[in-house]
């Protein structure tokens, strides 16, 4: 299976170029990416999806963040790489994901990679079943959304880089 080439973009999110994704992370390159908030009404009302990335992954493993997240491939919509992504990691289809804002964020971690990213946060209503690809997810949980906020507030540390962010985007479009 050949590396994944990512869509380089501006602070304009302009695409400027494409790479490896590897390479994009070693070198710190802005580079399009995608997050996905999943929610559903619960009996004590919004409730969102999180989930533990696996301890695997190339960075932040064994973190909470949200629902799912990646980046478009080159020659790939935003709207069918998510669609892709929900599959794979979570094994959900047909929910109908909408585009809520974007932000660009950039963060080191300890292994020499760095994620910067021009993120478009996407949010969609689930109401079935969840299946995570054990190679992607460790763990899923649905949380209220009050919980969740409490918690990124608390304890910071439990979760990915992007999160409070894509958090606070995405819930300030439910309220």
């Amino acid at each position: 299976m050949t590396e994944d080439k990512l869509i380089l973009v501006d602070l304009l999110d302009r695409p400027v170029g494409e790479a490896g994704k590897l390479y994009c992370h070693q070198e710190g390159l802005l580079h399009r990416a995608f997050s996905i908030v999943l929610t559903r009404e619960g009996p004590a009302g919004t409730e969102v999806l999180i989930a533990r990335r696996a301890e695997g992954k190339y960075h932040s493993g064994g973190l909470w963040s949200n629902s799912c997240c990646s980046h478009p491939r080159v020659g790939e919509e935003l709207g069918e790489a998510v669609v892709r992504r929900l599959k794979e990691e979570l094994g959900v289809r047909d929910v109908a994901c909408r585009e809520v804002g974007t932000f660009v964020y950039r963060a080191a971690f300890d292994n020499g990679l760095t994620e910067y990213e021009f993120d478009h946060v996407f949010v969609g209503a689930c109401d079935g079943l969840v299946a995570a690809d054990a190679s992607e997810v460790s763990e899923v949980c649905w949380m209220g959304a009050a919980d969740l906020v409490a918690r990124l507030t608390e304890r910071p540390q439990d979760f990915t880089a992007w999160c409070p962010a894509v958090t606070a985007l995405a819930l300030r479009t439910l309220a």
